[in-house]
């Protein structure tokens, strides 16, 4: 049950309880006046019948002595010396007034009691139909409310959605409207942690690039002279290093480019079974690769899509490297239409990694190796400049497994 109708289902059944309390209050206030007004009159005949009788021994109104029906309560009352009235219960309700006189007799007066009035009955069906019709308008009144209160919320889920997925100038404020209530300040709040958050990331997008622009040139430098220096296990290990700070250097700078929205996909038609199949050869002779290591299933038909071919080459690139330094060979990667998927035989992808995606500068689990953790965020910006779905998971045999979901080529318009 959502907000909407939760809200509406409180307002209904506290009104309903407010409004059934008040009816009933009301007819019992009515039927209680109308009592009190029957004793007066009764009262009243029996001080007048008592008068005329004293005087001139004469009964009024059909008075009678000592009524062998009267109540016993009301005997017993006019006793000690009290005029009283006494209602005697249904069926046949009766009103007793009685009242003691000279010779000390007991003069009383008799008269129905009738429970079915009409007036109380109109006014039982008065309460009845108008609490039916009041209820009936506070439940669509609530609803009215209800569903205000539930949009506004909904409007700023979304809104914070939108945010998570890293549109940071999506206003919450404007999406929940105008107000001073709780609404308005959550989406305050919200809009509060936005600008935070995306003041941290400008600064770390400006950090991670200021950081990868100064050290390449001494990077560069670096990795020249240690090409100068004598031949060696000492030089080798330098130069490896070098290298290695090299593509990392390099893997900051397309980060940064991520970061700051940039980058833009280069479309073209390619078939795409025969490009995976070729660019898994050139990586094969880059990386000096067995040619069982990496294993290039195809299923189905040929699929021809319009993507950026040197993103989705470098996707793979890094996909396999990922896999065959944390998994273990062989690296199969399937093509079926739109959908390639690449799977090692490793200990498979961590589970925090499978939930939240891949983290830069976080490699996983201790048991995939180490690493700066930027091949698969590298991975994961390429696929968002080309409009496609990345996710990471676990094989049926146990590795990890990649997807990557091509969109659909967008039709010609003729």
């Amino acid at each position: 049950m959502g907000l909407r109708s939760k809200l509406g289902l409180i307002f209904l059944l506290v009104s309903s309880l407010a409004i059934l309390v008040l009816c009933v209050a009301v007819y019992t206030q009515a039927q209680s006046s109308r009592l009190d007004r029957t004793r007066s009159f009764a009262d009243e005949r029996i001080q007048l019948a008592a008068e005329s009788y004293d005087r001139n021994d004469v009964p009024l109104f059909g008075s009678r002595l000592d009524d062998p029906d009267l109540p016993p309560q009301l005997r017993d009352a006019v006793k000690n010396g009290k005029r009283a009235t006494f209602k005697t219960g249904s069926p046949n309700a009766k009103m007793w007034a009685a009242v003691a006189v000279k010779d000390g007799r007991i003069l009383s007066i008799v008269q129905d009691y009738d429970v079915n009035d009409p007036s109380m009955n109109a006014l039982r069906r008065a309460l009845i139909l108008g609490g039916i019709g009041t209820v009936a308008l506070v439940a669509l009144a609530s609803v009215v409310l209800a569903g205000s209160l539930s949009r506004r919320i909904v409007a700023v889920a979304s809104t914070a959605r939108r945010i998570a997925a890293g549109e940071l100038d999506a206003s919450a404020a404007e999406a929940a409207g105008k107000g001073k209530d709780e609404v308005q300040s959550l989406a305050l709040a919200l809009d509060t942690m936005a600008s935070s958050l995306r003041g941290q990331l400008e600064a770390e997008r400006r950090f991670t690039a200021d950081v990868a622009h100064d050290l390449r040139t001494p990077v560069t430098g670096l990795l020249t002279a240690a090409e100068l220096l004598p031949p060696g296990r000492p030089s080798e290990l330098v130069r490896d290093r070098a290298k290695v700070l090299r593509r990392l250097v390099e893997d900051l700078l397309e980060i940064a480019r991520f970061d700051s929205g940039v980058e833009q996909a280069d479309l073209e038609n390619v078939g795409l079974g025969a490009f995976v199949g070729s660019a898994v050869g050139r990586l094969r002779m880059q990386q000096s690769l067995a040619p069982d290591s990496v294993v290039v299933h195809r299923v189905g038909p040929e699929e021809t899509v319009s993507t950026d071919s040197r993103r989705i080459e470098r996707i793979l690139a890094n996909l396999i490297v990922n896999g065959l330094r944390h998994g273990k060979p062989p690296i199969e990667v399937t093509v079926n239409g739109r959908v390639i998927e690449v799977v090692d035989h490793g200990s498979g992808y961590p589970e925090e990694l499978i939930a939240e995606g891949p983290r830069r500068f976080r490699s996983g689990m201790a048991e995939r190796g180490v690493g700066h953790g930027l091949g698969l965020t590298i991975a994961a910006g390429h696929a968002k400049v080309l409009g496609a779905e990345l996710t990471f998971g676990s094989a049926l045999s146990g590795g990890a497994l990649a997807r990557l979901v091509l969109p659909p080529t967008p039709e010609t318009e003729l």
